[in-house]
């Protein structure tokens, strides 16, 4: 018999909520076996939520982890999966790319902002001395 994990076990190891796992569930990304009230996970369902996790922290969607997951296909060797995959990482990238640009510009449009106020700054300074 394979290894089964409770909630709270996944909860614990990957140190979310059990609300977020529920939700997960909610969002049919996870189906776990029930026995009443109490939610049985299997080996499959706690890589699933491994994989949920490490997809947000990659900034992806849950729709983008949803069509990943969907597509897996052992027999094909997952080349439609590996190519979403690619491709989904590709455009991360560039957003992230463009990201750091737009920071890049914020900056120097702060820091010549900060030039103009200590400027301002120095003529008031200057002016009421001169009184």
């Amino acid at each position: 018999m394979s290894k089964t994990y409770s909630i709270t076990d996944l909860s614990r190891e990957f140190d979310i909520t059990t609300r977020t796992i529920r939700f997960y569930e909610d969002e049919g990304l996870l189906a776990p076996r029930r026995e009443g009230q109490k939610r049985i996970y299997s080996p499959r369902d706690r890589v699933l939520l491994k994989l949920i996790l490490r997809g947000k922290r990659l900034g992806f969607t849950l729709a983008e982890s949803r069509k990943l997951f969907e597509m897996y296909d052992p027999a094909s060797g997952n080349r439609q999966q590996l190519q979403t995959m690619l491709d989904t990482l590709d455009d991360k990238e560039a957003l992230l790319d463009q990201q750091l640009n737009d920071i890049h510009i914020m900056k120097i449009e702060l820091q010549e902002a900060r030039e103009r106020c200590v400027a301002a700054m120095h003529g008031i300074n200057h002016s009421s001395a001169e009184e």
